[in-house]
């Protein structure tokens, strides 16, 4: 994945080796999660059930093998290339240990960062209501009673920051 800008200065100066050594070294050039390899279209279902050409059978989402789809594969399968993104276990670019380094496809990114995107997107909607509190008073004031407290389902559950508000 492309580094924002604003972000470079977090990653180490040979980030582009050891990203390359994460992903094509160390993984063998498939995701370290569920097995997809780089580069090439994979055949799969939304649900996460994927065709593995090499090996000639279906794979879920963990990599494991799965039986045979009984559903129209043809209707609701889809052909996805699948591209390998170096990604940090622990969600901070400055610590680049291989140990926190993972090789993960697109999907099995997005699934593990999904927790770390609801946590900052929360996080950065309160951050703006605070300013806008700061600034220019409670906005119920300003005739703006549909903002409300966040959900608890929006909230990440293993974080101990959520767990400290319930």
């Amino acid at each position: 994945m492309p580094i924002r800008p604003e972000h470079v200065f977090l990653y180490p100066i040979d980030w582009p080796q050891l990203s390359h050594h994460v992903r094509f070294v160390r993984a063998g050039g498939a995701c370290e999660h569920c097995g997809r390899p780089h580069g090439q279209r994979v055949f799969h279902l939304r649900d996460g059930r994927w065709w593995d050409r090499k090996r000639q059978c279906w794979r879920n989402g963990q990599g494991r093998r799965v039986r045979r789809p009984t559903e129209n594969i043809l209707l609701q399968g889809a052909w996805t290339p699948v591209v390998l993104a170096c990604a940090h276990l622990n969600h901070d670019p400055s610590d680049s240990a291989l140990h926190l380094l993972a090789a993960l496809c697109q999907r099995c990114h997005m699934l593990h960062d999904g927790p770390e995107h609801r946590r900052r997107r929360w996080r950065n909607a309160h951050y703006r209501r605070a300013l806008g509190d700061l600034f220019y008073g409670p906005y119920p004031l300003l005739g703006a009673e549909w903002i409300t407290p966040t959900p608890l389902s929006m909230l990440d559950g293993g974080s101990a920051f959520s767990a400290s508000l319930r």
